[in-house]
């Protein structure tokens, strides 16, 4: 058996309404929220970043493995907004949860997928015998330009899971990944903000891909959606999720732990892993559930994991995914949301 003994979240405690963002290009706050079904986004605190959000994300993942740090072999971090052009952020995050120095280390990129990309490398190790232990992580401060539609749903926040074969959280049943060369979105080198191709993003990037992962594993595996208690699909918005699932034959209820972003936005690497992490706080022993991810450029991991009994056991033993969405908010208007993101330079 392999898969997850630990796993953990962090969002930042800002947020900000979407009708804040509204008023201030002068939109209907009525028609975003209908439209998107964002209520509001986190948002990282001045003093945030990838690696900060990593290590709170490892800190709540190690409480649950609780396995000694020194034992995990790899450390995969995945997010489109690393702080370094040219300095890893793995380094420092498992400097801080204590992991080095005998760890190999590397950061992924892969637009939104990037989180998921690192839970397969690690599964695959552990699975190969290379590692005992191994710890991916998706996580991102993203980034959406002022008046962009992005601005609405790029967010801040991720999620860790240790990999292993002892003390199994949520067993790997099966895996499977659909990619194609898709330009739907992207971000050049110097650029601070990602550019996209609007509703191309849609159809055929992200529901050509996620749909394509999700009916790939169910044949796969020969399951069918009843055969699952829950579902999670990468979360641009409020609306493609719900459209996904209902496309592959899944219904709200199915879907609606995970569907976090109404309350957290597009936090892109961290998306769909957070909402997974999110119905692992739920989950019983038993349980199916499906994770799809999906990256621009484009493509989509699937996961079909199944819970066991430990789960109870770790549960309650760091803070839940609800808990960091709902609890000690920070409301910001918009110019204090705009020198967070450093959208307003001060001179100094």
């Amino acid at each position: 058996m392999v898969g997850i003994i630990g796993y953990g979240s962090y969002v930042p405690r800002y947020r900000i309404k979407a009708e804040e963002i509204a008023k201030q290009w002068g939109m209907d706050p009525d028609a975003i929220k209908r439209g998107l079904l964002l209520k509001e986004k986190t948002v990282p605190g001045i003093d945030e970043d990838t690696i900060t959000i990593s290590v709170e994300a490892g800190k709540n993942a190690l409480k649950r493995a609780e396995i000694d740090p020194q034992e995990i072999g790899a450390v995969y971090i995945g997010s489109e907004s690393h702080p370094y052009a040219v300095k890893p952020s793995g380094t420092v995050v498992a400097e801080a949860l204590g992991i080095v120095p005998e760890v190999h280390i590397a950061d992924y990129e892969f637009a939104c997928k990037a989180g998921t990309e690192a839970m397969f490398v690690c599964y695959s190790q552990v699975k190969a015998e290379v590692i005992k232990y191994g710890l991916a992580i998706g996580a991102d401060t993203s980034q959406g330009a002022p008046g962009d539609a992005l601005e609405y749903s790029a967010s801040a926040g991720g999620s860790a899971f240790i990999f292993g074969k002892e003390k199994v959280v949520a067993e790997i049943v099966e895996t499977y990944s659909y990619t194609t060369d898709t330009p739907d979105f992207w971000r050049r080198e110097g650029a601070f903000y990602p550019r996209h191709s609007g509703r191309f993003t849609g159809e055929p990037a992200y529901f050509k891909h996620v749909i394509g992962a999700g009916k790939g594993i169910l044949e796969k595996t020969g399951l069918k959606p009843d055969d699952f208690a829950y579902a999670v699909f990468h979360m641009p918005n409020g609306k493609f999720p719900l459209t996904a699932g209902k496309k592959l034959g899944f219904t709200k209820e199915q879907l609606e732990p995970g569907w976090i972003v109404p309350l957290m936005g597009n936090t892109y690497s961290g998306s769909s892993p957070t909402g997974f992490s999110a119905t692992l706080d739920v989950a019983k022993q038993g349980e199916l559930i499906l994770l799809v991810s999906f990256g621009s450029g484009a493509g989509s991991d699937a996961f079909v994991f199944k819970v066991t009994d430990r789960i109870d056991e770790v549960r309650d033993k760091a803070i839940k995914v609800k808990e960091l969405l709902e609890n000690d908010r920070i409301y910001l208007n918009y110019g204090q949301y705009a020198k967070f993101r450093e959208k307003i330079i001060m001179n100094e």
